[in-house]
């Protein structure tokens, strides 16, 4: 994991590997900020969906017994929620770097569509 000290508090970028890791575990709760289509198309299992024009940091549960990761297709959206939530006044926030481009690339399995079914399916 890579941290910067922002003006407003530790920007955390983790790499895939330790988001899957750690959200096998339990540690932490992922929050995609892509857009609906982009999360139904193909996400992560276990990611909850907060399309970054609807983010509202104090909508989101920090503090809690998980730690909050975001991620989005590349790492740019992620990064600037990550930021906004800094603003907004939280201390430290993570996102993933590489987005769910990374994650691809990393070969780490996720939920996409069978596309002469158009149902879900398990990509490993």
């Amino acid at each position: 994991m890579q941290t910067e000290q922002t003006d407003n508090g530790t920007l955390e970028t983790w790499t895939p590997e330790e988001v899957s890791a750690a959200l096998e575990a339990g540690e932490i709760s992922l929050i995609d900020v892509r857009t609906t289509q982009e999360f139904m198309f193909e996400h992560i299992h276990g990611a909850m969906l907060m399309p970054m024009p609807f983010f509202r940091p104090e909508t989101v549960p920090f503090g809690g017994p998980k730690k909050i990761v975001f991620h989005c297709g590349s790492g740019m959206r992620s990064e600037r929620v990550a930021r906004a939530a800094l603003a907004a006044g939280q201390e430290t926030v993570a996102h993933m770097g590489g987005g769910f481009g990374a994650w691809k690339a990393a070969k780490l399995p996720y939920i996409g569509t069978d596309m002469a079914t158009g149902a879900p399916k398990r990509v490993d």
